[in-house]
């Protein structure tokens, strides 16, 4: 989604959804991994939160015996998104979003801006004409994630792709915060200066290369929320206020009073949604405190 904390790469990897990624690609380290798990409990009522990565390199390890306990004593399963079954009706949301053939994306950028985007794509092996069709949100999102399927982070991989596999072989029932749809609009029902915001911050990191990507994905896997905030909140919070606002602390809010109303059920549901979410001052922890929600960190 955006520049999310810092960078619309780090967004992909924790806020986007994993369909997005996959629309467009269509493998940090081997590192003993703890990433972290919180729990909200009532009398009946135990929900895991789970902040996941949606794009890995096979290699990452990140299942640890309390994240694996946790799912299988799940009743149900909650992701940030819905899993489509068929990718083309994932394409035909992006198709119908994110390309405007009757104002081309030169048009939208200031001349040196779309030098840039023009030199990053014929660096990332494509045409740069064929960026020309896209709005400057889809742009962003192609720019950005294409280095890092280069680096070898993969779909298949990410950590909502295998969850949901685990969950449909063990029977598990699976439902969604958001739609595919609502999560395409998000960015659809940018303004034009959001829009130019977010991909102007992807071409000013264009260059950092997938190292900023490891380093955030290594802080996952051991679990630093202190890392995660300042990567993937402080630097958004700073620059893209809006963005924050938008992608980040809206939807925290929206998450937050669902679960209110899941924890008014029973049973035991494991929630698992990107890390970003689930660090810094608006995160869905916070918003749940806001709601009498206590979270307390599984240890």
């Amino acid at each position: 989604m955006m520049i999310l904390l810092g960078s619309v790469r780090r967004f992909a990897l924790s806020f986007v959804a994993p369909a997005l990624v996959a629309v467009l690609a269509m493998g940090a380290s081997s590192v003993r991994a703890e990433p972290a798990l919180w729990a909200i409990k009532d009398k009946d009522s135990t929900i895991y939160l789970f902040g996941t990565v949606h794009v890995l390199k096979p290699s990452t390890q990140w299942r640890s015996p309390k994240i694996a306990k946790a799912f299988q004593d799940a009743d149900d399963v909650v992701m940030e998104i819905e899993q489509p079954e068929d990718p083309a009706a994932t394409q035909a949301l992006m198709l119908k979003y994110g390309v405007d053939r009757a104002a081309p994306l030169s048009g939208k950028l200031k001349p040196e801006r779309y030098a840039k985007l023009q030199a990053a794509a014929q660096g990332m092996g494509f045409p740069p004409q064929a960026l020309e069709p896209m709005r400057p949100w889809l742009a962003a999102l192609t720019v950005s994630l294409t280095p890092l399927l280069k680096a070898g982070y993969d779909p298949e991989s990410g950590v909502e792709k295998l969850l949901t596999a685990q969950a449909k072989a063990a029977g598990k029932p699976i439902s969604a915060f958001e739609t595919m749809e609502q999560q395409v609009r998000f960015f659809a029902d940018m303004t034009p200066a959001q829009e130019t915001e977010l991909l102007d911050s992807t071409l000013d990191e264009i260059d950092d290369g997938p190292a900023k990507i490891d380093a955030l994905v290594a802080a996952w896997a051991a679990g630093d929320q202190g890392e995660l905030k300042r990567q993937m909140v402080d630097e958004m919070q700073d620059d893209y206020p809006d963005l924050y606002r938008l992608l980040l602390v809206n939807r925290n809010q929206d998450w937050a009073r669902q679960l209110k109303t899941k924890l008014a059920g029973s049973g035991v549901s494991f929630v698992a949604v990107g890390a970003g979410h689930l660090t810094g001052p608006d995160s869905l922890q916070a918003q749940l405190a806001k709601l009498g929600i206590k979270t307390e960190r599984v240890e």
